[in-house]
């Protein structure tokens, strides 16, 4: 006899493993950039070179969201051989308090309808924008997923983790600018106010970064580290982390307009749109290492495809992490379509916000950057202006709040790493 365990009994687990594969998402990555690939053994360590490979490292998060076309598989074997010899009745497992509006965690803005939900198909009943060939229209925010997650790896290589995972907080700027622009949703004085907290948090954790710049490597010394270049490093790296978060958001637009207007299942969006973007991103490092990379001045840098592979290849942590960077990314886009929309927004946020407090606590106990006060102010900003734009907190002031909050992004956003 199967047994058939409520779906909203291992939410906890699956919210669980979706902090977890989050926080390895950042960590390894930064690991991998940390990572001596040249010169090594150089009694200088100003000569060693590290894996600066942001192009390569978005390529292998486009290989771990076509994972996603795996649970497709093991799904449709599931649902074609197992489930049909297993009927079962449906049960109702809302209690009156799941329909009670006047509790605060179901009262959010964002909707409750589980992914895994297989009778909750999507709103849209007309005919679906991605029929037949036009299922390449996924690549226009694969392209954007491109543009923006190279940039963030760039940037990574030139601050702290914690400050990475930190500015990617001004995503939620953009996204309530373009949701304004494209979807003409609309915003109250209270989000707009909560778009101006936000910009001062994130440039409060740039700023601590500038002020007070952390090793970029545990093998270089900071007596020969000119501290003026790497607080302008820093800024550059925080610079290039907030401007990745524009395209970002336009993926959040594209998909968001996408979703509204078919029926196709998000995991087959991500899966999509990871063989859409690994196609690209293959296709533009033969360009550019042949453009640029062939050249003497291009030559180890990030563009010089073969060195790149030479690298991966050859050195077994960067091997390593490579690996498990795209499996812990392909369990993230699986546990996180599994709950995003089980869970309300007070529960989404929490998880964000102790993914990035488990990264700090990480990087601080490797070493990897130094503990700073001005930090954790930026960081606290983020945290109430993010939690007050989504409606979770109530504005300070009475003439700020209002009784109902159009929702931005009603499809969800997609999130990928």
């Amino acid at each position: 006899m199967v047994s058939i365990i409520p779906a909203r009994a291992i939410i906890p687990f699956l919210v669980g493993m979706m902090l977890l594969t989050g926080v390895c998402n950042t960590l390894l990555t930064k690991y991998q950039d940390n990572q001596c690939v040249r010169n090594c053994d150089d009694p200088d360590p100003l000569k060693r070179k590290h894996f600066e490979q942001p192009v390569i490292q978005t390529l292998q998060m486009f290989v771990g969201e076509m994972g996603c076309w795996l649970v497709v598989g093991i799904m449709s074997l599931w649902s074609r051989y197992v489930s049909k010899s297993t009927t079962y009745e449906r049960i109702n497992n809302r209690t009156v308090e799941d329909e009670d509006p006047t509790i605060p965690d179901d009262a959010s803005i964002r909707s409750h309808t589980p992914l895994t939900d297989s009778t909750a198909s999507s709103k849209y009943d007309g005919p679906s924008i991605l029929r037949g060939w036009r299922v390449v229209l996924l690549s226009l925010p694969a392209i954007c997923d491109i543009c923006g997650t190279t940039l963030m790896n760039a940037g990574l290589l030139l601050v702290a983790a914690s400050i990475y995972q930190m500015t990617r907080g001004a995503l939620v700027l953009f996204v309530g600018i373009f949701s304004v622009v494209f979807l003409r949703r609309k915003l109250y004085a209270f989000q707009w106010l909560s778009l101006v907290g936000v910009m001062v948090g994130v440039a409060l954790v740039g700023l601590a970064g500038a002020i007070q710049p952390d090793q970029k490597h545990p093998s270089a010394t900071t007596m020969t580290a000119d501290v003026g270049a790497d607080a302008l490093k820093v800024i550059i790296g925080v610079l290039m982390i907030a401007g990745a978060q524009i395209f970002t958001a336009t993926q959040f637009v594209l998909e968001e307009y996408i979703l509204e207007r078919s029926t196709i299942e998000p995991i087959r969006v991500v899966g999509w749109e990871g063989l859409f973007g690994f196609t690209v991103t293959l296709l533009g490092m033969v360009i550019l290492h042949f453009a640029i990379g062939r050249t003497e001045a291009g030559r180890y840098g990030p563009f010089d495809m073969v060195e790149g592979w030479r690298q991966f290849w050859e050195y077994k942590p960067v091997l390593i992490s490579s690996v498990l960077i795209m499996i812990s990314i392909g369990g993230f886009n699986f546990f996180g379509l599994s709950v995003t929309r089980s869970v309300s927004a007070t529960s989404r946020s929490t998880i964000d916000t102790c993914r990035t407090l488990f990264i700090w606590i990480v990087s601080l106990g490797l070493g990897w950057e130094t503990f700073k006060w001005l930090q954790v102010i930026g960081f606290g900003l983020l945290v109430y202006f993010t939690f007050l734009f989504n409606g979770i907190v109530e504005p300070p002031f009475e003439f700020l709040r209002v009784s109902q909050v159009e929702e931005l992004l009603p499809e969800e956003p997609i999130e990928h790493n």
